[in-house]
């Protein structure tokens, strides 16, 4: 796994890199800056593995930011962005690792991932451990499972899915099969219900070990569990942090972890009915813990941070209107009213598009004092 920061100062391309970077199970993304200057000032407490950084930014441009950060550090790989090929020859004197020519790809992405395990590799010493690759299990922002060796598994049936995906979400629990089977086949006679989850259940195990994922059923007296072993993913850590939908932010770093793990809604366009619950409990704690982190950016009148927080929580939840008005609340303090007319169309149009209703006559009301 490589620690990665993003540096890209156009937001829509920020966020297109922290979806395709993010679900690659080979990455977790420790930083995402659109401010080469606080890149800047966040990477040596950072120290990542591999920054992606764009060539052409103002204030600081990225080859004179790759040269600050050989400086700092020089066991970090950098990987450009630009949309000019004439780039390449600067970057390679910098010491870049690779380039990318944008539009960025998943393509490209996985390129670049390819030579960073190769170079990994060969790397090792003598005597030395070699990195050991995991297989990784992605429950935030759809549902992804990859072995060890990075390749995507294939379910043989769609129920095989759901069951994993159901067992993913309640590791380590002692569930009847008669549960399971309600849940899988609600409207089948028990007889044939508990035929196919046998079934179902004998075609999980075999994929777990012949994928290598790490993680076993267990028969129980009453059904079976899902023994993770010693595997962790996205939702595990979730859980395994104790934290209540509503609680505060106690441990900073693990709160900005917890963030980064959660690329969009619990299971996202998997259409099954037993997660919505699930899916709105985990949606809540997600947005508490972004209010807490955005607190502390405020008080520190971190407005930068608290910017790039709400761009990136409305980039999964554009529709959520106390998180739309207190981004204009961070355009106002910081003085860049400039921005909230320009946001507020934008989100206006939005809003009419999904819902077909107007906004909230109180938010427009607010935005329009904002303005006199």
């Amino acid at each position: 796994m490589f620690n990665v920061v993003i540096v890209e100062d156009e937001k829509p391309i920020l966020e297109l890199m922290k979806v395709l970077i993010g679900r690659n199970p080979h990455y977790t993304i420790t930083g995402a800056f659109s401010n080469p200057l606080e890149a800047l000032d966040r990477l040596p407490s950072l120290r990542p593995d591999v920054v992606f950084l764009d060539v052409e930014m103002p204030k600081i441009n990225g080859l004179e930011l790759a040269h600050r950060l050989n400086e700092i550090s020089d066991q970090t790989r950098i990987v450009f962005t630009t949309a000019y090929k004439e780039y390449a020859l600067d970057a390679f004197q910098v010491y870049a690792f690779d380039y990318i020519l944008k539009p960025v790809t998943p393509t490209a992405i996985e390129r670049v991932t390819n030579r960073l395990i190769k170079q990994n590799r060969t790397s090792v010493q003598p005597g030395e451990q070699a990195r050991v690759m995991h297989a990784s299990n992605r429950c935030f922002g759809g549902f992804e499972v990859r072995n060890p060796q990075g390749t995507l598994v294939r379910w043989p049936t769609r129920k095989t899915e759901e069951l994993y995906a159901f067992f993913l979400c309640h590791p380590g629990q002692d569930i009847s099969k008669w549960h399971l089977a309600d849940i899988l086949w609600p409207d089948m006679l028990e007889e044939r219900a508990s035929h196919n989850l046998h079934n179902t259940i004998y075609r999980l195990k075999k994929i777990l070990k012949e994928q290598e994922l790490g993680m076993d059923i267990q028969k129980t007296n009453e059904g079976y569990m899902l023994d993770t072993l010693h595997a962790t993913y996205d939702l595990l850590e979730f859980q395994n942090s104790g934290l209540a939908p509503t609680e505060g932010v106690q441990d900073e770093a693990q709160a900005e972890r917890l963030c980064t793990l959660y690329q969009g809604p619990l299971l996202d366009r998997k259409d099954y009915l037993w997660k919505v619950q699930l899916e709105v409990g985990y949606g809540k704690q997600y947005t508490g813990l972004v209010r807490s982190l955005i607190g502390k950016d405020m008080k520190r009148q971190d407005w930068g941070r608290a910017e790039q927080r709400l761009d990136t929580y409305l980039s999964l939840y554009p529709l959520n209107e106390d998180m739309q008005q207190l981004l204009m609340d961070v355009y106002v303090i910081s003085g860049k009213r400039e921005q909230i007319a320009k946001h507020y169309v934008s989100f206006e149009a939005h809003y009419r598009r999904e819902l077909g209703i107007e906004p909230p006559k109180e938010m427009r009301k607010k935005i329009e004092n904002y303005l006199k």
